[in-house]
């Protein structure tokens, strides 16, 4: 089995001993991506709306890096700190996601460095003229 590590091409810090990508028999395997400037390596503090938008730009960076958009993206699993953001996550996450919705799960958890959001992708690469 032939994999791929895929890198932000903005990350400049070391964030943790994991792959920001992965791809492997034609599927991109993004790992949870959250409010991190990757610039610094340190997590940016906003409201949920703001932490979600730079999550989502973070994931978007991967997916490009690997050859992929949002509308490749089949799964997301998904992590918020206060469950009772949800609305206010799924609003900004519907700007990022048009069309035929990837399957998603959503749930409450403990997150580090105080972020208030964590997602992490699966995408299936395309091939041919998909995106046109």
């Amino acid at each position: 089995m032939a994999v791929q590590q895929i890198k932000n091409p903005n990350k400049n810090a070391d964030t943790g001993a994991y792959s920001d990508g992965i791809i492997v028999d034609g599927w991109l395997y993004v790992s949870g991506q959250g409010p991190i400037d990757m610039a610094t390596g340190q997590a940016v503090a906003g409201t949920i709306e703001e932490e979600v938008r730079l999550t989502l730009r973070n994931m978007g960076d991967v997916l490009k890096a690997g050859g992929c958009d949002y509308s490749d993206v089949v799964k997301c699993t998904v992590h918020l700190i206060d469950i009772e953001t949800f609305g206010r996550f799924n609003a900004v996450y519907q700007e990022f996601f048009k069309g035929v919705l990837p399957t998603r799960t959503t749930v409450q958890s403990m997150l580090s460095l105080g972020i208030k959001v964590e997602i992490d992708a699966i995408a299936r690469i395309p091939t041919g003229d998909q995106h046109a």
